[in-house]
């Protein structure tokens, strides 16, 4: 029994020690921590004496050494460890840092250089050596570690090409940086995504981008063989919203290498979804010559049309003409395509021009009755048209038909984007009916939605209703606006603009005026009287530069000035001031783009 026991407290007299010695590293911690150095030091050296203990108070220590100057103890207990260790680097290059701060540049330097040597020949010393220099800011000296292993390593590691170029560009040489990145896609063809994402977190500047695309050029002329470097051209065009220029590079790889159009379309609808109307009309009608055979042509098509209804529906006044005429080409793709989801899809954009720019509501509802009771319409498809149904009903003044539509397909698409935009749908209508805790339990609910535009959509009648109404009582200036609202959805604009006047009278310093003079600005756009326009775009810059729709009213404007009042200098101007003024706001990578159309930047 006793010898039992002897036994027992030898096995437990090694875990008691080590308990002991936690309990003083916590306490010496401890003290380091609160600035009580003399007792610190104390712990340490007693602690430092056991190896078991380094990993868990080295860096405490060795700190604690150098901020008391005693550099000789420091090299002391630095020198014991690498004596004791085969991989040393970690200490040496401690040691080195010790030289550094007691002035001795040349020990330092040489013993830099001796680490960085030993470290050439081994891909993982390499890695651990320049990290560790890094991560003390010795920048040079990291760089250097990686260059020496490339000088001397057989098949070096790829991967140095990635931290050389987060190197390069702590140093703020760019163009190093950029040479670099092409390297490595030049050895991971494979990996270009990867280079994409390291440059997208290293491109802050307009001035980066430029200094990128110039490169790119260069190497594209240079080797053009290598698609790698005119993918990453195309990705930094669509950066820069420069989506035709995109288009340019991907058809001449689509050439030279005899693709199909897929990327080309993929191209098309960035630039569509970006309202880039006619940046994607000559993307389509590229696609539409180049592949007339293919099975996609038909999209194509669609997509062409959908392109020009865009560009119709944004250049204001709206010509009824060219209304007509996208009707003409969408009855001519619905016959070629039969009842393909092409057709179906082109059938409810034609109900909608029908409705709400030719005052057809008769045609467009017995088009949409259609779609919803055809078997062949595709479940989504079927959906849509119940929604656009639902629009018409309320442009007919029948909202509990459109409110019975929209449930339906909400319902029927939950959790799903088709169902929270008929959720939208029931949340503005509510809102026309002045039902604002209605359209607010709604908007809560979208602002969580996958989908991005929707959940802005409703992010945005959301902070409308809460800044401007109070949900338990009656709000007369806030149902009066949201009465407007509804007038303008049925293109009453009119009579809208009568109301918004008389509000702007009855209800002077209310927090909807800039609401409402935002709201007066783009009915007259849409009426084609531009300068009005301008004049509520300017009253509201000139006394509400602080609001919400202050950056919406500085850029508005100065598209206006650009594309209808054609004063161009003007409209750089405003861009300028713009991109000065916010430089947080969604539109500066347009305002950007805009800037550089209007500088001659793209003239080539």
């Amino acid at each position: 029994m006793k010898k039992k026991y002897l036994l027992l407290l030898f096995l437990f007299l090694p875990f008691a020690g080590w308990a002991q010695d936690r309990q003083e590293i916590k306490l010496a911690d401890e003290y380091y921590q609160r600035g009580d150095l003399v007792k610190a030091r104390q712990l340490y050296d007693e602690l430092a004496g056991d190896e078991a203990n380094i990993s868990l108070i080295h860096n405490n220590y060795l700190s604690l050494l150098t901020s008391q100057e005693d550099f000789r103890a420091a090299e002391r207990y630095l020198q014991r460890l690498i004596r004791n260790r085969a991989n040393a680097e970690r200490f040496q290059l401690d040691l080195a840092q010790v030289y550094s701060q007691q002035g001795d540049t040349k020990k330092a330097d040489k013993l830099y250089h001796d680490i960085i040597e030993a470290a050439a020949t081994n891909n993982f010393k390499t890695h651990t050596v320049a990290q560790q220099l890094m991560s003390n800011r010795l920048y040079e000296k990291a760089l250097r570690t990686y260059e020496r292993a490339r000088e001397v390593q057989s098949s070096p590691d790829e991967s140095y090409s990635l931290q050389m170029a987060v190197l390069y560009n702590l140093l703020g040489q760019q163009k190093q940086m950029f040479e670099e990145y092409f390297r490595y896609i030049r050895q991971q063809p494979n990996r270009v995504q990867q280079a994409k994402n390291m440059l997208q977190n290293t491109l802050t500047t307009p001035e980066d981008l430029q200094a990128l695309e110039t490169l790119l050029f260069e190497k594209v002329q240079q080797e053009p063989g290598n698609r790698q470097f005119s993918d990453l051209l195309i990705w930094l065009h669509l950066q820069q919203k420069n989506f035709y220029g995109a288009f340019v590079q991907a058809r001449a790889l689509q050439k030279r290498f005899k693709e199909g159009p897929d990327q080309l379309m993929e191209i098309g609808q960035i630039a569509l979804e970006n309202k880039d109307y006619a940046g994607a009309i000559k993307i389509f009608e590229y696609i539409n010559g180049a592949f007339p055979d293919l099975p996609e042509r038909y999209l194509a098509r669609r997509y062409l049309i959908l392109s020009r209804e865009q560009l119709v529906k944004t250049t204001y006044p709206v010509d009824t003409l060219e209304i007509r005429k996208l009707i003409s080409d969408y009855e001519q793709l619905v016959e070629d395509a039969e009842n393909s989801p092409t057709a179906i899809d082109a059938q409810n954009s034609m109900a909608m021009l029908y409705a709400f720019y030719l005052d057809e509501k008769a045609r467009a509802t017995e088009i949409l009755n259609m779609l919803i009771q055809n078997p062949r319409t595709p479940g989504r498809l079927r959906g849509q048209s119940k929604m656009a149904l639902g629009d018409i009903y309320l442009l007919t003044g029948e909202p509990w038909e459109a409110t019975l539509l929209y449930s339906q397909v909400e319902k029927a698409f939950k959790d799903d984007p088709l169902g929270y935009e008929a959720k939208l749908r029931n949340a503005r209508l509510s809102y026309f009916k002045g039902e604002f805790g209605l359209a607010q339990g709604h908007l809560d609910v979208l602002k969580e939605a996958t989908t991005r535009e929707i959940a802005n959509d409703a992010m945005a009648l959301s902070q409308l209703i809460k800044n401007n109404s109070y949900l338990d009582s009656v709000d007369l200036p806030m149902q009066r606006y949201a009465n407007t609202e509804l007038l303008l959805f049925q293109n009453k604009k009119k009579e809208a603009l009568q109301e918004l006047d008389a509000m702007l009278t009855d209800y002077k310093g209310h927090s909807l005026t800039d609401d409402i003079l935002y709201r007066q600005a783009q009915v007259y756009v849409e009426l084609g009287e531009f300068q009005q326009a301008v004049d509520k775009l300017n009253l509201l810059v000139d006394n509400w530069s602080f609001d919400i729709l202050a950056d919406d009213a500085w850029f508005l404007r100065a598209t206006l000035y650009e594309e209808y009042l054609k004063d161009h200098e003007t409209a750089k101007e405003q861009y300028t001031e713009f991109l000065k003024r916010f430089p947080g706001s969604v539109y500066v990578a347009e305002a950007r783009k805009r800037y550089r159309t209007l500088r001659g930047d793209f003239a080539n």
